[in-house]
């Protein structure tokens, strides 16, 4: 049976976070809020876990399941080959709602779906969220819905598509936003802007003046 807790209640927050965190490290997943819409996640060292946040949304391995995290310093050891333009988009956009598609450091023993040895990693811009990323670590966590449905805003409609394949729904609310994260692939020389989201190609130009837009 799925537990949902109020995180802006005082007491709720504090045990719903709790019980986020054990769930994770059990290999559970949990469904999150975020600065764009409702996050599902799982341990993203967990190859099984993320198998089933696959799974529970009816999604396959190619499209495999952005990692989140708390801090920046996380980075160091995820990705190899971060370039300086990468860096000025993480201190211009971070936390925000900016993903960084990058190589991953081919030491990491995980398996987020059909990768070719990259990682769409970003920080998001909600307490919650970083609250729960700090305790546990990185999170694979992609968006809390079938696919093939919309991307959830508020927890009562997570809770509706995931039912009891989620142990733990932290309810922070409506989300700031719907709109979702920009990607920019900065595993190339230059960055490449492969979805245009909540930061626009302008405003990501003001970093990266030579900015690519895929087709």
């Amino acid at each position: 049976m799925a537990r949902r807790y109020d995180t802006n209640d005082a007491t709720d927050r504090v045990t719903g976070l709790r019980e986020a965190a054990s769930a994770v490290r059990r290999g559970e997943l949990v469904v999150l809020p975020t600065d764009t819409v409702y996050g599902i996640g799982a341990d993203a060292f967990s190859s099984e876990a993320v198998a089933d946040l696959l799974d529970a949304k009816g999604r396959g391995r190619n499209m495999p399941t952005p990692v989140l995290i708390g801090s920046p310093n996380t980075l160091h050891g995820l990705v190899t080959d971060f370039s300086e333009l990468a860096w000025e988009l993480v201190d211009a956009f971070w936390p925000g709602a900016l993903t960084l598609v990058a190589r991953h450091q081919p030491s990491l023993q995980w398996d987020l779906g059909d990768t070719r040895g990259t990682v769409a990693v970003r920080m998001p811009l909600h307490p919650v969220a970083i609250e729960l990323l700090t305790e546990v670590g990185p999170m694979a966590v992609s968006s809390a819905n079938l696919t093939g449905h919309p991307a959830p805003e508020n927890c009562d409609s997570a809770q509706e598509m995931l039912g009891d394949s989620v142990s733990v729904y932290l309810d922070g609310g409506p989300t700031p936003g719907n709109v979702p994260s920009s990607i920019v692939d900065v595993s190339r020389e230059v960055p490449l802007l492969l979805r245009a989201g909540a930061i626009s190609a302008d405003e990501l130009r003001k970093v990266v003046p030579d900015l690519e837009v895929a087709n």
